[in-house]
C-alpha cells in the first residue's frame, strides 16, 4: 500500500519540505507521497484525528503547532519531551502516534558538516530563546558542546532554558554585543529575518572576531542580512539550508528506516 506523509502549519505555502521529500522518494524508488496541509490552530485536534483515520504514516509539524500538538500524541521521544516541542510525528507499528524533534540534531549535523567536529570546546552564543533555541541548546549540549551562553531580549526566558539544561548562562542582547569577541560560534535563532525585507539585526556585529563561525537557522533566504554582515567581518558563515535538509532527513529516517542523500539535496535547493 502506498504510504503518505505531510507537513502541517499555518501558513504552509512557503514550505520546501514537499519538494524535498518527494524528490527523495523518487530518487530512492519509494512508493510514497508527501503533501502540504494548511491547518489552523483551532482545527489542529481534528486534523490529527483525521490523519490517524486516513492512515498517514507520519508528518512534520511547523509553526505554530510544535507545542500545541503534544496533547494529541500518544508518546514523546526524550529530546522532544525535554524541548516541549515536536516537529515530526511517527505512526508506530501498533498505530500509536509518537512525537520527535529533529530540529536541534539537524542543526548540529549541518554545522559539523560545514565546519567539522573539532569546535566543541569553543564558547557558543545562542541568540534567541524561542522553541528553535530550546531545541538547538539541548541538542548541542547532548552532542558535547559544553560552553553555551543564551542571549535574549527577555533574559528570564533564556534563563529558563539554562536552568533546564543545568549548565550555561543567560545574558541580555546588550551584554552579548559588548562581549562578542569572547565567542567562537554564534547561532542566530530569533524569528527576525523570516519575512523578506523585515529583518532587524538583534545587535551590531562590530566586535565579532575574524574567523568566528556564524550560523543562522533561517533557510529562506539562503544568506540572511545577519550572515552577510558576519561574512563582511571575516566570519565563516553557515546558512540554515543544511539544518533544514538534515532535520528532514532525520524525520525521513524515523519514518522509513533509511537516510536519504543530503548532499545532493542541498545542491538541488541551492540551485
Amino acid at each position: 500500500m502506498k504510504k503518505w506523509f505531510a507537513v502541517i502549519g499555518d501558513p504552509i505555502e512557503h514550505s520546501k519540505s514537499p519538494a524535498m521529500h518527494n524528490a527523495w522518494f523518487e530518487e530512492m524508488a519509494i512508493d510514497a507521497a508527501y503533501i502540504p496541509v494548511h491547518v489552523t490552530p483551532e482545527s489542529l485536534e481534528a486534523a490529527v484525528a483525521g490523519f490517524k483515520t486516513l492512515g498517514a504514516s507520519g508528518w512534520n509539524v511547523t509553526i505554530p503547532h510544535k507545542t500545541a500538538i503534544i496533547p494529541y500524541l500518544d508518546e514523546l521521544d526524550e529530546l522532544a519531551a525535554k524541548m516541549g516541542a515536536v516537529n515530526t510525528v511517527v505512526r508506530t507499528k501498533d498505530g500509536k502516534l509518537k512525537g520527535y524533534n529533529t530540529d536541534g540534531v539537524g542543526f548540529v549535523r549541518s554545522l559539523e558538516e560545514a565546519v567539522g567536529t573539532h569546535h566543541k570546546d569553543k564558547p557558543v552564543l545562542l541568540i534567541g530563546a524561542g522553541g528553535a533555541a530550546r531545541g538547538i541548546a539541548f541538542a548541542m549540549q547532548q552532542q558535547g558542546y559544553t560552553n553555551l551562553t543564551i542571549a535574549n531580549r527577555t533574559v528570564a526566558n533564556a534563563q529558563k532554558i539554562v536552568d533546564e539544561m543545568g549548565t550555561g548562562r543567560a545574558i541580555s542582547l546588550v551584554e552579548a554585543e559588548e562581549n562578542l569577541a569572547d565567542f567562537g560560534i554564534l547561532v542566530q535563532m530569533t524569528s527576525a529575518g523570516l519575512a523578506t525585507g523585515n529583518f532587524s539585526m538583534p545587535f551590531s556585529l562590530n566586535r565579532l572576531t575574524k574567523g568566528a563561525i556564524v550560523a543562522d537557522i533561517v533557510y529562506n533566504p539562503l544568506m540572511t542580512p545577519f550572515l552577510q554582515a558576519a561574512e563582511e567581518k571575516g566570519a565563516c558563515v553557515v546558512t540554515g539550508l543544511g539544518m533544514f535538509v538534515h532535520q528532514g532527513a532525520i524525520a525521513f529516517n524515523y519514518w522509513l528506516g533509511e537516510y536519504p542523500n543530503t548532499n545532493s539535496m542541498i545542491a538541488q535547493l541551492q540551485a
